[in-house]
C-alpha cells in the first residue's frame, strides 16, 4: 500500500510540474506539504463502506483531538494569562479568521454576552468577508491581508487588545494579516492553527499549533481541525472569564437572564451558591435588579443591594474578594 508520505511527495511533485499549466502550481505544492491537507490512501474507498462502519471510523478519528489539544496546554495557558491581563485593563478579545475558522470565532464571541454578561464589544469575532460570509463564501476575502488590517482599524485597535488569528492551515492570508497588523499596533497576538511550523504561529507572539493529523475527507478541516479549534477557543474565552471573576467556583454568576430558561438558571445558581430559600432568593434578585452575582453577595455577605454593587465595583467584579471585604455583623 502506498504510504501517506509517498502520496504527499507524489502530489507535491505533480503540483510543481503543473505550475505553468494552471497557474496554481505553487499554491498546490504548498498545500501538499500541510498535514491538514494530506491524502490518506487507506480511506480511498470509504464511500464503499457501511454507514455504521464509517461512523465508527469517524468517531475514532475524533477521539484523537483532545490529546492533541492537551499537548499544547502550556501554550494555551500562557496565551490566556496574557489575554486576561489585558482585558482586566479594559482590552478586548478579537478573533479573526476565514471560512470555518472565522465562523468558530464568531460563534465563541457571540456566546460570551449571555454566558458572562459581557458587552458585545468586549469579545468580537471577525470573519473574512463580513457577516455575509457566515452563511455564504465571499470569494477572495480570505486571501487579503489588507482586508484584515482594515477590519481591525475599524475597531480602533489598542495595545490592550488581544487578537487571535484562526486558520487550520496556518497559511490563510486574512488570519496572518490580522496578527501581523495587531502586532504592529502593540496588541497581544495569538495564532491558532493545526499545522506545525505554520506562518500564522510564527507571526504571533503566542503560537498554538494543535496538530490533529490528516482529515477523514482530504482537506476538510471543518472536521478534526475544526473540533480542535473549538476546544481551544472554549478554553481561551472561558478561562479568561474565570480569571476576570465572571464565575464563582464553577457557577456562571454573571449570566444574563435574557429568557425564561436563563431566568430559571439564575435562580438555581443563587440557590447553589447560597442554599437560601426561594423567598430569600426572590428578595435578593429584586433588590439587585436581577443581577445574580449581586444577589449572592447580599445573601452571603448580609448586605443590601447598593452595598453589594459598591463592593463588587471595588473588587473589579470578583465575588470572592467582595465577600472578603463585606462588613460582617456579629
Amino acid at each position: 500500500m502506498t504510504s501517506t508520505t509517498d502520496a504527499d511527495a507524489t502530489a507535491t511533485a505533480s503540483a510543481s510540474a503543473d505550475a505553468t499549466a494552471d497557474g496554481y502550481g505553487e499554491l498546490r505544492a504548498q498545500l501538499a506539504t500541510l498535514t491538514t491537507e494530506a491524502f490518506r490512501p487507506e480511506l480511498a474507498e470509504i464511500d464503499r463502506l457501511g454507514t455504521l462502519e464509517i461512523a465508527r471510523i469517524m468517531n475514532g478519528e475524533d477521539q484523537s483531538v483532545p490529546a492533541a489539544v492537551g499537548a499544547r496546554l502550556p501554550e494555551i495557558a500562557a496565551a490566556i494569562d496574557g489575554t486576561a491581563e489585558r482585558m482586566a485593563r479594559g482590552g478586548r478579545l478579537i478573533y479573526a479568521g476565514a471560512g470555518t475558522a472565522g465562523r468558530l470565532g464568531v460563534l465563541d464571541a457571540s456566546e460570551c454576552p449571555p454566558t458572562f454578561n459581557t458587552d458585545p464589544a468586549e469579545v468580537i469575532g471577525l470573519i473574512a468577508g463580513g457577516p455575509t460570509a457566515m452563511v455564504k463564501a465571499v470569494e477572495g476575502a480570505e486571501d487579503s491581508k489588507e482586508l484584515a488590517a482594515a477590519d481591525l482599524d475599524a475597531l480602533e485597535l489598542t495595545a490592550d487588545d488581544t487578537v487571535v488569528g484562526i486558520s487550520a492551515s496556518g497559511r490563510t492570508p486574512y488570519a496572518i494579516g490580522a496578527v501581523e497588523h495587531a502586532r504592529r499596533k502593540g496588541a497581544l497576538t495569538i495564532g491558532l492553527s493545526c499545522n506545525a511550523d505554520s506562518a500564522l504561529g510564527a507571526a504571533a507572539e503566542h503560537g498554538i499549533e494543535v496538530v490533529v493529523g490528516p482529515e477523514l475527507l482530504t482537506g476538510s478541516t471543518r472536521l478534526k481541525a475544526g473540533t480542535a479549534q473549538k476546544l481551544v477557543l472554549n478554553m481561551l474565552s472561558t478561562i479568561t472569564m474565570i480569571r476576570l471573576g465572571k464565575t464563582y467556583g464553577n457557577l456562571m454568576v454573571d449570566v444574563r437572564a435574557s429568557n425564561e430558561k436563563l431566568r430559571a438558571r439564575s435562580r438555581r445558581i443563587v440557590s447553589l451558591a447560597t442554599g437560601a430559600s426561594d423567598e430569600e432568593i426572590e428578595a435578593a434578585l429584586a433588590a439587585t435588579d436581577g443581577e445574580v452575582k449581586n444577589a449572592i453577595l447580599t445573601i452571603l455577605g448580609q448586605v443590601d443591594g447598593p452595598t453589594a454593587a459598591t463592593l463588587l465595583t471595588a473588587s473589579d467584579g470578583h465575588l470572592r474578594a467582595a465577600l472578603a471585604a463585606a462588613p460582617r455583623t456579629t
